[in-house]
């Protein structure tokens, strides 16, 4: 195959689960829970940590209708993305792009997916470190949960303890050739999530109680221009807490029927959803205006309550191995990805077990590395990969939706993929204006 071929139906990025008989056995389809565990893996990653803080600046009232919102959002855009799919008899979401925009459309979608993704993993491998092995920052030291437990060790260092995590979870969970098998790991990480959930939601009640709660705002404080353009600064958030886009083709070849892809995607974010809406209600409502960027920071602290240590280590403990399990399923359609941009013309990646193991260690040796030589990527991620994630979460599936090769979009959908490309590009411009203007006043003040 020539390397500007984009037929989607002949070349897909993602091979059928038809055509991997060698490789799948008897597998005779993904089950409809796995899928959605799949899913819903993919959509709760890192972000639902900085969600409570949204609610500082939004208000209870605004910011859950706005989660809300956004949910109903991203199932109209996957919508579209599996409707012009079946048009174009595209199975990957790079065969979509080649489709609607030629070599150069599939390009843009594996790179996008490429900075996101990455980004994403080295977020997470950092966060991992940084519970486990502790962070020091403006001169004062946060201990991580080994520190705690064991004191200062060798072994509790965030190199060591990174790598040992590397070795021995993620590149086991990086070995699997079908992303159906991460379907039981995928389970356990909404588990775990839940279970940060039921412990945030019982120290709110317990203080609750106790009295020692006061009402957070419902309602945001808009006294001037500069906190009116402060509200948008927290949509990037927002909009990219659903991003799982990239995952639907992977999920959706694998289904035991392809037509309950849209009831998967519906439950999945349904579920998120009420996850997100429960989780920031009750750690506004924990924390109030001391709510940290990172939730998670707020759990480093006493929190007034009996056996407040205890909790605290277990809300840590459980989202870093939330984090562990969730990086195989991001990792997944960045290896096909990578793959497929890298070696276009050859054939699927997962009957070629030598360029199979090239490409999962190396992926995993760069986010390894990135994860310990680069201090803090917030910034940096805040720049590149949630504008990104807009791109793979809405503008793309709005663009093939106007490029309408296949003549199948109503006047409906032309109106959403409008809004929602306006609603990307404007929500990232004021991110990218506030960030950078922070950063500036931040260098200007030191």
């Amino acid at each position: 195959m020539a390397a500007g071929d984009t037929t989607p139906s002949k070349h897909p990025l993602l091979p059928k689960q038809q055509d991997e008989d060698g490789v799948h056995g008897e597998f005779n389809g993904a089950s409809f829970s796995g899928a959605v565990f799949n899913l819903s893996t993919t959509i709760v990653g890192a972000g639902i940590m900085a969600l409570p803080a949204t609610m500082k600046v939004l208000g209870l009232i605004l910011g859950v209708a706005l989660i809300v919102f956004m949910a109903f959002l991203t199932d109209a855009s996957i919508e579209l993305l599996l409707r012009f799919s079946r048009a174009a008899k595209a199975t990957s979401y790079g065969g979509l792009m080649g489709d609607a925009f030629g070599k150069y459309g599939k390009i843009l979608l594996q790179v996008s997916i490429l900075v996101n993704n990455i980004g994403v993993l080295i977020v997470f491998m950092i966060i991992i470190g940084d519970v486990l092995s502790g962070t020091s920052s403006g001169g004062i030291h946060h201990a991580g949960v080994l520190e705690g437990w064991f004191g200062q060790q060798w072994w509790g260092g965030r190199t060591f303890v990174l790598f040992v995590t590397t070795i021995g979870i993620f590149s086991p969970l990086a070995c699997f050739k079908r992303i159906d098998s991460l379907r039981f790991s995928s389970a356990l990480s909404v588990a775990l999530a839940i279970a940060f959930l039921v412990i945030t939601l019982g120290i709110a009640i317990f203080k609750l109680a106790s009295g020692t709660i006061t009402m957070p705002n419902l309602l945001p404080d808009v006294t001037d221009l500069t906190s009116f353009w402060k509200l948008f600064t927290v949509f990037p958030v927002l909009v990219t807490a659903y991003i799982c886009h990239y995952n639907v083709h992977n999920i959706a070849n694998e289904l035991k029927g392809s037509t309950q892809m849209g009831l998967v995607v519906r439950v999945s974010l349904a579920s998120c959803a009420v996850v997100y809406i429960l989780i920031t209600f009750f750690g506004f409502l924990l924390f109030g205006d001391a709510t940290s960027e990172d939730v998670l920071a707020n759990f480093d602290t006493d929190l007034g309550i009996p056996y407040s240590s205890l909790l605290n280590d277990a809300v840590r403990v459980s989202y870093a191995a939330h984090l562990m399990l969730v990086f195989p399923v991001i990792f997944y359609p960045l290896r096909l990805n990578i793959d497929g941009l890298f070696f276009p013309s050859a054939r699927p990646l997962a009957r070629s077990n030598t360029r199979f193991a090239l490409v999962s260690s190396g992926l995993i040796t760069l986010i390894f590395l990135g994860a310990n030589f680069i201090p803090s990527i917030w910034d940096a991620f805040q720049f590149t990969g949630a504008t990104a994630a807009v791109c793979l979460g809405f503008i793309f599936p709005a663009a093939v939706t106007l490029r309408d090769r296949h003549a199948i979009s109503t006047k409906k959908d032309r109106v959403l993929a409008i809004v929602m490309i306006v609603l990307a590009v404007f929500t990232n411009l004021v991110a990218i204006y506030s960030n950078a203007l922070a950063f500036f006043e931040k260098n200007e003040g030191a």
